[in-house]
């Protein structure tokens, strides 16, 4: 008798599954944009672009799909909440959540489709096109983009925990960001810890060595703030202008600038989770803000809008850097007289 009450009590009970919501037909237009970033079919063409990546190998019932996993990822990149996902009535436990988010977060960070998303302008045609949208900004020739870093909070690690706290005494990642006046994100570097000065983060970067070595056009020149140096493919505002035609290109030069500061405000207001408190360790929280990246670009490229709520005017706050100090007679002192060659050409 005893035996036989061992094998019930060793008999598997039914696993009970929660009928999961139909996202698609549950959720008007307005609803779903406001709940997941992106439109239905923007949403159907992030899946396809990693469908085969992220589907399960198994084929044991009740899966979680990759429509669901793409949900999962968009719900968390929107609320920043974790334990906001499963809101949606997927019937999934915490550590299901989790996993299916760092999956799609690994999908949307492979380095094809990086380069696919986030590329800086080389061919002549598209230069062009760019330089003639800055123009119209503020008559300000040549320029190709406007480069600024942003922090992004995260929860303290435990490895060197000291480098990642910035000058507001907050754990960050320091990122580096270069937007288009079309607020196309053509640069993103997010992999430096907080303490790290915007100037050596550039210094690091792919970006400084495409302009060294001539590997952009020359008359091609960014726009950065006085924490960068000036050199002559990146220029930067006059400390002290004394002439006239030097306070017209200061002018020019903010406004057009402050299309990287208005990129970054859409950018974080998008994706809400860039605003609180990443509560992973850095390795994650940069791959989730190079997706957060990676999917503001298809938002561009499709012309899908922020909602109304989300959709105000809003300037990132800036970092507060130190004035670069350059080496007297070294190269930024060449790109000094650059800027100033510009100036007196285009400003006078």
């Amino acid at each position: 008798m005893a035996e036989e009450q061992k094998r019930q009590y060793r008999i598997r009970r039914p696993r009970n599954f929660r009928p999961r919501l139909d996202i698609f037909n549950v959720y008007n237009d307005s609803e779903f944009r406001k709940r997941y970033r992106l439109d239905q079919q923007g949403f159907l063409y992030v899946t396809e672009l990693i469908r085969e990546v992220i589907a399960n190998r198994t084929e044991r019932s009740h899966a979680v799909t990759p429509e669901m996993k793409v949900a999962l990822t968009l719900r968390y990149f929107a609320t920043g909440k974790m334990q906001l996902c499963n809101a949606d009535d997927f019937g999934l436990s915490q550590p299901t959540i989790s996993r299916a988010i760092s999956q799609t977060v690994d999908a949307l960070t492979a380095p094809h489709i990086i380069t696919r998303f986030i590329d800086f302008p080389t061919n002549p045609m598209e230069i062009q096109r760019i330089q003639a949208d800055f123009y119209r900004i503020a008559g300000f020739p040549g320029v190709v983009g406007a480069i600024d870093g942003t922090h992004v909070k995260i929860v303290a690690p435990h490895d060197y925990e000291e480098v990642y706290v910035n000058r507001k005494n907050v754990h960050s990642i320091n990122v580096q960001v270069v937007f288009d006046a079309n607020f196309i994100l053509r640069d993103l570097v997010a992999q430096w810890p907080g303490s790290v000065h915007d100037s050596r983060i550039l210094r690091e970067s792919g970006l400084w060595d495409g302009f060294e070595q001539n590997q952009i056009p020359a008359g091609c020149y960014m726009l950065g703030d006085s924490g960068y140096p000036c050199k002559r493919w990146l220029l930067t505002p006059y400390l002290r202008p004394e002439r006239e035609y030097q306070e017209a290109f200061n002018r020019a030069h903010k406004k057009t600038r402050s299309v990287v500061e208005r990129g970054i405000g859409q950018l974080k207001r998008r994706f809400h989770v860039l605003h609180d408190e990443i509560r992973v360790n850095p390795q994650k929280a940069s791959k989730i803000i190079m997706a957060c990246g990676i999917l503001h670009n298809i938002c561009k490229q499709r012309n899908i809008p922020l909602d109304d709520d989300e959709n105000e005017e809003d300037v990132d706050d800036p970092n507060v850097e130190e004035v670069f100090q350059p080496v007297p007679g070294g190269p930024v002192a060449d790109g000094a007289l650059f800027r100033e060659n510009v100036a007196r050409n285009h400003f006078m």
